[in-house]
């Protein structure tokens, strides 16, 4: 399974854009981003590849900080600043990618997620390991984000594991009563049950179609 690969430049460097395509007929897009420590290549980013036999094309997007060979992300406005502009690259000319299209990523990818969900006219948002706070300190929490697309009446999933120091599924899920919450095995780490996280992606996805 090859994808091609797109490189858009953005005001904080070149991006890059994975792109794998279904065989048959096209259900929509989804938009993946990666953690604030690692790439695209993520166990659990990867585990949604099989996505594209249900006919979603996925684009993996690789953030500028990680094609220069930094070791540890930008801040939060550069990844959402390089993000909108990957995404405007990919909704214009013959090579647009298409609609619906569904948000999603890992971690500080998942937070990105969120706070673009509502600008970029999205069906859904699709987290996983989303970061509700700093380990042991609840009191700077996130929550305002992950409420971002829900308080825009976008369908919102959170695969988040049993014990991930970041915010348990329990802490995730007291956001908001419509927050999709699925539990999984592991911490923040991509989980050790791939499959379960791949079954939640494709449950979540298949509803919104």
């Amino acid at each position: 399974m090859r994808p091609s690969q797109r490189t858009v430049q953005t005001v904080h460097g070149p991006a890059r854009v994975s792109i794998y395509r279904p065989q048959g007929q096209l259900v929509g897009t989804i938009l993946l981003g990666h953690g604030a420590g690692g790439g695209t290549d993520a166990a659990d980013i990867q585990a949604l590849l099989p996505l594209i036999d249900d006919g979603w094309t996925l684009a993996l997007i690789d953030q500028p900080w990680r094609l220069a060979g930094k070791k540890i992300a930008t801040t939060p406005p550069t990844l959402d600043a390089a993000t909108r502009e990957v995404a405007a690259s990919l909704a214009k000319g013959r090579g647009a990618l298409s609609r619906p299209w569904i948000i999603g990523g890992r971690s500080a990818g998942a937070r990105v997620a969120c706070r673009l969900a509502t600008e970029l006219d999205v069906a859904g948002v699709l987290n996983l390991a989303f970061p509700l706070h700093p380990p042991g300190k609840p009191e700077k929490c996130r929550a305002p984000e992950l409420l971002l697309p829900v308080n825009a009446a976008i369908p919102t999933l959170v695969v988040q594991g049993l014990k991930d120091p970041f915010g348990s599924p329990a802490e995730v899920q007291a956001v908001h009563e419509s927050v999709r919450v699925v539990s999984v095995p592991g911490n923040h780490s991509p989980s050790r049950d791939l499959p379960a996280v791949l079954d939640a992606a494709r449950s979540f996805v298949q509803a919104l179609t």
